[in-house]
């Protein structure tokens, strides 16, 4: 019989044999990863631009004008037109730096387990979800510190006085009004201030009901109005606040583009590699990023305060 093309992935169904050659190849470690679709980082989200870093650190610049600095004239038939110098922001330098962690898996944790793929998966899972945990907790802490606008709620979102569809609005307002073409995308929250959004009666009045995207039936909200709700958890947050973002503008993340021999890269930017450590019938397996997350419009983002009781 003629053979599938292309040919099917290796199973991980107890075959232990199957198992150590997953282990040992780079490009099926990479097609496993690539099954984890709700391993995902928040910094990609919110800060959405792309940096190409040199030599271990990145060059970029913060707060650059959108307008140049003279205003546009009028000008008479055949005249020059006025020149002007574009306005530049200030150079920000950055180091990338290598946030990772190894875990230690046996040959017995493999064959004891009836399907010992569960026990690959989970270490897999385990060491991005650590990487990912702490480069969040990083890139937040710097979204923190450079964003300072800030949008007073006009009560906590668990108080029946609460308006939340105002705040978002009023906040929105403000980036906008600061006319450099900012047009906010994104709300960040935690997994609590999404619950009380998504149960909130007010917006509930406002939403379609007869519709199968409703949260009433899929339990997620996804967007209120042209803004996409991103969520995390608390522990990620510098402060227990909500925040609004133009992910377009608000800056982006600087990896280290060359791969090393031996690491499988994950569409999310970690790295991971797998050793076999022979005299402890083991395996080692590493997760890492190299990365640096860098704010370069920080007026593109908003803090609503006041949303904690």
């Amino acid at each position: 019989m003629p053979g599938t093309f292309p040919p099917n992935p290796p199973t991980l169904s107890g075959d232990l044999l199957t198992i150590h050659r997953l282990l040992q190849s780079p490009r099926q470690v990479s097609r496993r990863l690539r099954t984890l679709k709700d391993l995902r980082f928040v910094s990609d989200l919110i800060l959405t631009g792309r940096l190409r870093s040199s030599g271990g650190a990145v060059l970029a610049e913060q707060s650059e004008p959108l307008r140049n600095a003279r205003d546009a004239r009028s000008i008479a038939p055949g005249a020059e037109y006025p020149r002007d110098v574009p306005g530049t922001g200030t150079a920000i330098l950055a180091a990338v730096r290598k946030w990772g962690q190894a875990v230690r898996l046996t040959d017995e944790e493999i064959k004891r387990s009836v399907y010992g793929g569960q026990v690959v998966d989970r270490a897999l899972r385990k060491s991005v979800n650590t990487v990912i945990s702490k480069v969040d907790q990083l890139t937040l802490s710097v979204v923190a510190a450079e964003v300072t606008s800030t949008q007073a709620a006009k009560a906590a979102w668990d108080a029946s006085t609460a308006r939340m569809w105002r705040d978002i609005a009023l906040a929105a307002a403000k980036i906008k009004g600061r006319n450099e073409g900012y047009v906010p995308d994104t709300l960040l929250m935690s997994d609590t201030k999404a619950a009380l959004m998504m149960s909130d009666e007010i917006i509930a009045q406002l939403r379609r009901r007869e519709t199968l995207d409703n949260p009433i039936y899929t339990g997620e909200l996804d967007f209120i109005g042209p803004y996409k709700i991103v969520t995390t958890v608390e522990a990620n947050l510098p402060t227990d606040d909500v925040w609004l973002f133009d992910s377009t503008q608000l800056g982006g993340m600087a990896d280290e583009a060359e791969q090393d021999p031996g690491y499988a890269t994950n569409d999310n930017g970690v790295q991971v590699k797998t050793f076999r450590i022979d005299n402890h019938d083991a395996w080692d397996i590493q997760a890492r990023r190299l990365t640096v997350p860098i704010v370069q419009e920080p007026y593109a983002g908003i803090r609503i305060t006041g949303t904690a009781s």
